[in-house]
C-alpha cells in the first residue's frame, strides 16, 4: 500500500469523497470568496488563541514547529504548536499537542492533541479529524492518546472528545479512502451543503453539467442513482424519457401528489413548467413577503425582512439587530407591523424562516391566543412545500434563486448567496462598515421582492387555460394534458369534434360488419336471420314432472284441500354421461292448494328443487371451467351459450360461483384443518388487486393440502390467527411477519442462495461477498447431496450439524469491510437457528416450493381478473381454489370431486381408494 493519507485528505473526504479525490490529484482549486474568507478565519481565529497562549508562558514551556514528541522528562514543554506527525500511512500537522504530567516516574505523561474552528457549533465530522490526529499521534510516540480537545466558538469553548470509541469509524473511513484512491475511475459526483464552501464548486457542476449527470437533481439520492444506473439511466436526459402520467383515481383526489424526479428531468429538458394537478395557490388576505438573515451557528437573527401591499403602495421594512440583545426588539417590532396589516398572511420560502417563527414564539413568547398575529404566524405559507410535488420548474433545484431567475428577476449583485452575508455580517461586526450593512439589506430587499415574484406566479397558474395562445403558455404544460404512452394500443379515443367522434364510431369492425357489409351480401344476410331465429328458439322441455299435492294443511293440520292454482317450474341443467355431456331441461307441475277449514294457500314444500333456475351440474361445468381451466366468466358464458344455447351473463356465471363457494365452504375448513394438525406447512403471501383496493393472498401448503385466505393487509395478524394452535415445522420465507410464530421455522434456502447470487452479480468485484457464497455453497452441497441419496430423513442428515457450527463460527470471528458483506453476516447470524431446522426433523424441506408452487395459481387468476375482482368474489374463489389445487397436489380429478356430491376431499379419497376399478360412476 503506497497510499499516505493526510489530514488535508481526510477531512475533505468526511465531506465530500470527490473532493478527496481532486484533492489528491493537485485538481486547480478556485475557490470562492467565502471559501477564501472561511480560510483567512480560521488562521486569524487560531492565531489569536496560540498568542494568547504563549504570551506569558515562560520559552522553554513551548515549542512551535516541532517534527517529532520530545522524550519523556527530556524537558519542560507543555505545549507543540504545529506539530508534524508522520507514520507509514498518516500524516498529520497538529494544531497544538498538550502534555498533562503524571506526577509519577512510572506512569508517562499524557499528549492530548487539540483543533481549532471558529463555529460555535461542532459537527461529528470535527470530532473525527480529533480522532485522526490522535491515532497519527499514538502511532508515532507509541503511547495511548485517549482523550482530544476542540476549541471553538467566539469565546473559545473547550470540549474534550474520547476518541478511543472513533478510532474503528476512522480506520473504516481510512480503507474507504484507499479503495476509492486506488481507482483509475473518480467517484460519482454528489452536491451537497458544503459544496457552497467548496473551492472546487465550480469545477463539480462543470462536469456535471457536461454530462448531464443526474447528481444536478438534488432530489435524487445516492441510492436512487444507483438504482437508475443499473437500469441503464445514467442522465437527466435518460430520466425525462422514463416519465409516465397516471390519472389520479377520485378516492385519492384528496391526497399530495407524489414527486417525480423523471417529471423533474423532463421539464428541464423541455424548459417548460409542468404542473401536476389543478390546486393553485390562495393567499386569502393581505400577502406579506418576509425573508430572514441570521447566524446559524449561533442561532441569532439579525435581520428580517418584510413587503406587502397596503393597498396604495408597496410597503418594505428592513429590521435590524445591531447586537444579539437587539433580536427581541425587531420581532416585537415585527409584531407591530403585522398587527397594523388587515388580515395577514405570511408568505415565505423553505424550513429557515418555518425554524425562526417558532423559535422566537419559544423565547420571547407567542402571541396571544385566537389572535389574527397568533394565526398568521401558525399559518405561514411555505412556497417550497407548495412547489414541492406539483410544480416542476426547468431548474436542477427548487431554490429560490433558480427559480425566480427561470421566472426574469434579477438580483443586483452576482455574489448574492445566503452564505455570502453570513461573511458581511462578520465583517461588519469587525469594522462597522456601512456599505456591508447596506449590501446585506439589499440582499434581503431582493430576496423578498423575488418571493412576491414566485407567489404571483404560482397563483396565475390554474387561472391560465389550456386554449390560450399567450406566449406564457408555451412554456406551461399540465400533466393532464398529457399522453399516456403506457395505455393499450386498443383503447377509447377521446374526440374533441363530435364530428370525428361518429366517424369514428362508424369505422368499427362490428358497425361496418353489421351494418354496412350485410347489405351488399346476400349469404351474410341469410346468415343473420338464422341466428336471429336460433337465438329466439323458445327453451324444449325434455322432461315433465308431475309433483304430488301435501297430504295436509301446513297450518292447520286439516287433510280435506282444494286445488287452488297451477304452477309450473322449469329447472334447467346438463346431464353428464359416459361420452358426452347434453342439455337437459325438466318441467315440474305442481298446483297451489287452499285449506277448507283456516283458508290458507299453500303448495308442497317438499320438492327437488330450489328458487335458482339452473341445476347443479351446470354450476359445476361453470366452476370448472372457471376454477380448473382458468377461463374468464364472460368466456365460460360464451362456452356455455356454443354448447348448450344457453343466454348465461357474465354476473349468471358469478352467482353460479357464489352458490358453489358456500356449498364447498366445508371442505375449505377442512383443508385447513388438516394443515394445522399436520407436521409441516409451507406459507408464502402475495398482492392482488381488486377493485378500488389492494389484498393480500396467504397460501398454506403441505404435500397433500393447500388453502388459500384472503387478507385486507400484509400484517402478522392474519397468520398468527390461522397458525396460533400449529405445533409443527414452519417453512417460509424470510418476511418478518413470521418471526412471530412460537413453533419451530425454517427458513426457504432458496431464496438465500438467489439473493446471494443476486448481490454477486450486482458486485462482481466484492471479493468478500464473492468468499462468502463459496462458503456458503460448500457447506449446502453436500447437504442436498445425501438428501437426494437418502431422502430427508434425520438419521442420515444430523451428521452436517457440526459442518454447519463450523461455518457460524468462522462467520462470526470474520470482520468484513464492504457493506454488503456486513449486511448479509447479520442477517445469517440473525436466522442462524432457522436457517437447518430440517436436519433435526423428519420430512422437511429445506425450502418453501410447495408454497411458492400454490402461489402460481393465484398469479394465474390475477391475469385473468385484471383487477376487476371484488373482496366478496375473491374469497369466493378462493374456498374453490383451495380445493381444486389439493386435488391437483393428491392427483384426484377435480370435476371427479365436484361430480361426487362429497363435500369432505379425505372421505372421497377413501371410498375412492376402496372402491374397485371397474365401479361404475358416480353420476
Amino acid at each position: 500500500m503506497n497510499v499516505n493519507i493526510t489530514a488535508q485528505l481526510f477531512e475533505a473526504y468526511l465531506k465530500c469523497q470527490m473532493k478527496c479525490y481532486l484533492k489528491s490529484r493537485c485538481e486547480r482549486e478556485n475557490p470562492s470568496a467565502y471559501a477564501t474568507w472561511s480560510s483567512i478565519r480560521e488562521k486569524e481565529y487560531f492565531d489569536s488563541y496560540i498568542k494568547s497562549m504563549t504570551h506569558e508562558r515562560p520559552s522553554d514551556e513551548y515549542i512551535i514547529g516541532a517534527t517529532n514528541v520530545p522524550r519523556h522528562g527530556s524537558s519542560k514543554w507543555r505545549l507543540l504548536v504545529g506539530l508534524s506527525a508522520r507514520t507509514k500511512y498518516f500524516e498529520s500537522t497538529i494544531a497544538v499537542v498538550e502534555r498533562t504530567f503524571s506526577g509519577s516516574s512510572r506512569k508517562r505523561d499524557q499528549v492530548i492533541p487539540t483543533r481549532f474552528y471558529s463555529s460555535n457549533k461542532i459537527t461529528k465530522e470535527n470530532r473525527l479529524c480529533v480522532a485522526f490526529d490522535s491515532l497519527v499521534l499514538a502511532k508515532m510516540t507509541g503511547r495511548k492518546v485517549k482523550v482530544g480537545k476542540i476549541i471553538h466558538g467566539d469565546y473559545f469553548v473547550v470540549t474534550k472528545v474520547k476518541v478511543e470509541g472513533l478510532y474503528a469509524q476512522v480506520n473504516k473511513s481510512f480503507s474507504q479512502i484507499v479503495d476509492m484512491l486506488s481507482r483509475t475511475t473518480p467517484p460519482d459526483i454528489a452536491f451537497r451543503n458544503h459544496c457552497s464552501e467548496c473551492e472546487f464548486e465550480t469545477i463539480c457542476i462543470q462536469r456535471a453539467i457536461e454530462h448531464d449527470d443526474l447528481s444536478l437533481l438534488s432530489s435524487i439520492t445516492g441510492q436512487e442513482r444507483k438504482k437508475l444506473n443499473a437500469r441503464g439511466i445514467r442522465t437527466i436526459t435518460h430520466l425525462s424519457y422514463t416519465f409516465r402520467p397516471r390519472r389520479k383515481p377520485k378516492r385519492l383526489s384528496g391526497k399530495q401528489e407524489k414527486y417525480h424526479n423523471s417529471l423533474k428531468a423532463l421539464a428541464i429538458r423541455e424548459k417548460k413548467v409542468y404542473v401536476a394537478g389543478n390546486k393553485g395557490l390562495q393567499i386569502q388576505g393581505t400577502a406579506v413577503y418576509f425573508d430572514v438573515e441570521g447566524i446559524p451557528d449561533s442561532d441569532f437573527y439579525y435581520l428580517i425582512g418584510l413587503r406587502f401591499d397596503n393597498g396604495q403602495e408597496i410597503v418594505q421594512h428592513s429590521l435590524w439587530a445591531e447586537t444579539e440583545a437587539d433580536e427581541v426588539h425587531i420581532w416585537n417590532e415585527f409584531i407591530d407591523i403585522l398587527s397594523g396589516i388587515d388580515d395577514p398572511v405570511i408568505v415565505h420560502f423553505g424550513s429557515y424562516e418555518t425554524a425562526f417563527l417558532r423559535k422566537m414564539c419559544k423565547r420571547y413568547g407567542e402571541p396571544l391566543s385566537d389572535s389574527m398575529i397568533a394565526k398568521a404566524v401558525s399559518n405561514a405559507v411555505n412556497l417550497l412545500s407548495f412547489i414541492y410535488s406539483r410544480v416542476y420548474f426547468p431548474t436542477y433545484t427548487n431554490g429560490l434563486k433558480d427559480i425566480a431567475a427561470f421566472l426574469g428577476f434579477h438580483w443586483t449583485t452576482s455574489a448574492a448567496k445566503g452564505i455570502n452575508t453570513i461573511m458581511w455580517r462578520k465583517d461588519w461586526e469587525k469594522s462597522g462598515a456601512e456599505y456591508l450593512k447596506q449590501d446585506i439589506i439589499l440582499y434581503n430587499r431582493e430576496d423578498c421582492e423575488a418571493l412576491s415574484c414566485v407567489a404571483d406566479f404560482l397563483s396565475r397558474i390554474t387561472q391560465i387555460r389550456d386554449d390560450s395562445e399567450s406566449e406564457q403558455v408555451t412554456k406551461i404544460v399540465k400533466t393532464d394534458s398529457l399522453s399516456d404512452n403506457s395505455l393499450p394500443k386498443y383503447h377509447r379515443i377521446d374526440f374533441r369534434v363530435k364530428a370525428l367522434e361518429e366517424i369514428n364510431r362508424m369505422g368499427y369492425w362490428d358497425y361496418q360488419h353489421q351494418k354496412i357489409l350485410i347489405r351488399s351480401s346476400e349469404r351474410l344476410r341469410r346468415l343473420s336471420k338464422i341466428k336471429a331465429r336460433k337465438d329466439e328458439t323458445k327453451t324444449r322441455v325434455d322432461k315433465v314432472v308431475h309433483w304430488p299435492p301435501p297430504l295436509a294443511c301446513s297450518e292447520c293440520g286439516c287433510g280435506k284441500l282444494y286445488k287452488y292454482r297451477k304452477l309450473s317450474k322449469n329447472l334447467i341443467d346438463i346431464h353428464f354421461g359416459k361420452t358426452s355431456i347434453t342439455k337437459r331441461v325438466t318441467k315440474f307441475m305442481f298446483d297451489r292448494y287452499i285449506c277448507t277449514r283456516c283458508r290458507a294457500t299453500f303448495y308442497n314444500m317438499d320438492r327437488p328443487w330450489s328458487r335458482e333456475k339452473y341445476g347443479i351440474n351446470l354450476m359445476l361445468l361453470a366452476v370448472y371451467l372457471n376454477i380448473e381451466a382458468g377461463v374468464t366468466q364472460l368466456k365460460t358464458a360464451g362456452i356455455i351459450k356454443d354448447l348448450f344455447g344457453l343466454r348465461l351473463s357474465r354476473n349468471a356465471i358469478m352467482r353460479l360461483k357464489a352458490r358453489a363457494s358456500a356449498l364447498y365452504r366445508t371442505t375449505h375448513e377442512n383443508i385447513l384443518t388438516n394443515l394445522i394438525t399436520g407436521m409441516v406447512i409451507h406459507a408464502d403471501e402475495t398482492q392482488i388487486n381488486l377493485k378500488g383496493n389492494v389484498g393480500y393472498v396467504w397460501t398454506f401448503a403441505n404435500a397433500e393440502n393447500v388453502c388459500y385466505i384472503y387478507a385486507s393487509s400484509r400484517e402478522a395478524n392474519l397468520v398468527q390467527s390461522v397458525l396460533k394452535d400449529f405445533k409443527g415445522v414452519l417453512v417460509s420465507d424470510f418476511y418478518t411477519a413470521y418471526d412471530s410464530l412460537s413453533c419451530p421455522q425454517q427458513k426457504c434456502l432458496l431464496h438465500l442462495i438467489r439473493d446471494l447470487n443476486d448481490d454477486l452479480i450486482k458486485e462482481p468485484f466484492n471479493d468478500e461477498i464473492r468468499l462468502l457464497t463459496n462458503d456458503f455453497a460448500e457447506l449446502l452441497r453436500p447437504i442436498i447431496t445425501t438428501i437426494d441419496r437418502f431422502g430427508l430423513k434425520t438419521r442420515y442428515l444430523r451428521k452436517h450439524k457440526i459442518e454447519v457450527y463450523r461455518f457460524f463460527r468462522k462467520l462470526t470471528r470474520r470482520e468484513y469491510l464492504t457493506e454488503s458483506a456486513t449486511k448479509w453476516k447479520k442477517r445469517l447470524e440473525k436466522n442462524r437457528t432457522k436457517l437447518f431446522t430440517f436436519l433435526d426433523y423428519d420430512n422437511v424441506p429445506w425450502n418453501n416450493n410447495d408454497a411458492e408452487h400454490a402461489v402460481k395459481a393465484i398469479a394465474e387468476l390475477r391475469r385473468g381478473l385484471s383487477g376487476l375482482s371484488t373482496e366478496t368474489g375473491i374469497k369466493d374463489y378462493l374456498v374453490l381454489l383451495s380445493a381444486q389445487r389439493t386435488c391437483k397436489f393428491q392427483s384426484i380429478s377435480f370435476l371427479e370431486f365436484l361430480r361426487s356430491g362429497e363435500n369432505d376431499l379425505d372421505a372421497f379419497v377413501g371410498r375412492k381408494i376402496r372402491a374397485p376399478q371397474n365401479a361404475p360412476h358416480l353420476h
